[in-house]
């Protein structure tokens, strides 16, 4: 069988599209198209169901992308790493959040290189959710962090750490609070106090009002802005309130820049996951940033 024919339809399969496939590929869509109807003549089994947005892989695609894509993969890195040059240089792909990856997972990471000193290379990216599984199953990337365990045979997710999320706000704004009845019916006593978030939809505040007080916060955003770091700037110069992981507030805390508004029982919590390619962990630098990232996460909860 063509690798060629394999290739294209391992990145159809991961991309959900001939369009997006070819782009990946430097191909033309009907080249794309072309390739695969030729790969199902070899198979005699349809591949994908077409449809109106993208292609959907039959339960025999899923079956030949799990068996064959972790071998491309292999494939493909011992000719990105070259096998005359000697160099044992391996270079690893990281993409996550980017607060969470530049505070936590990229100091991890780059102490691993620090301990070698050589036999290590490696380039970060930043994104959402989507935008990186999306990477990571297109193979831009080869270990992704993200807030939800994927779906499907072809990612692989290992629960990484929890995220405690706080509500805090500047010690000026504490003090117009009424103490008393923030302790009796905290949400109507923050109702005049402005909202700093990421997003206009509000995700952080809205999950802790819903977790921690049963109810929808009433204010909108005041301040947007789509960094939690930049949030926790704004929320030390006198923004407002906000809903911040305990990491990422924690020296502002300790500092009194901002204070906590509220300390609830049961604190909510946001997990991380560590999301590779099925079997590419049988790659050794995969391997070894995946296990140190696992080691370094016991001390971050």
């Amino acid at each position: 069988m063509d690798l060629a024919l394999l290739r294209t339809f391992v990145t159809v399969h991961r991309a959900g599209s001939f369009t997006r496939a070819a782009a990946l590929l430097g191909l033309s869509q009907p080249a794309v198209t072309s390739q695969i109807r030729t790969l199902e003549r070899q198979l005699g089994r349809p591949l994908f169901l077409r449809q109106a947005r993208g292609v959907t892989p039959t339960t025999i695609g899923d079956e030949l992308a799990h068996k064959a894509a972790p071998h491309l993969d292999a494939l493909v890195e011992i000719t990105e790493t070259g096998l005359d040059d000697g160099s044992s240089l391996r270079t690893l792909h990281l993409a996550g959040p980017p607060e969470f990856t530049a505070e936590r997972a990229l100091p991890a990471l780059t102490g691993l290189i620090g301990e070698d000193g050589q036999g290590f290379a490696l380039r970060a990216s930043f994104g959402n959710a989507e935008e990186t599984l999306e990477g990571l199953a297109a193979g831009h990337h080869d270990l992704a962090i993200g807030t939800a365990r994927p779906r499907g045979a072809l990612l692989t997710a290992t629960a990484l750490c929890d995220e405690e999320h706080v509500l805090v706000t500047s010690p000026r704004w504490a003090e117009r609070i009424d103490t008393g009845r923030l302790r009796r019916d905290a949400a109507p006593a923050l109702e005049h106090v402005p909202v700093v978030e990421v997003h206009e939809s509000l995700p952080f505040v809205s999950r802790y009002w819903a977790s921690v007080f049963d109810s929808c916060p009433a204010a909108p955003g005041t301040v947007v802005v789509p960094d939690l770091r930049a949030v926790l700037a704004c929320v030390v110069m006198g923004a407002g309130l906000a809903v911040l992981p305990r990491y990422l507030c924690a020296h502002a805390l300790q500092s009194g820049d901002v204070v906590t508004l509220h300390d609830p029982a049961v604190p909510p919590l946001r997990t991380y996951f560590l999301v590779v390619r099925t079997g590419t962990l049988a790659m050794p630098h995969i391997a070894r940033a995946h296990e140190w990232l696992l080691r370094a996460a016991a001390d971050w909860n």
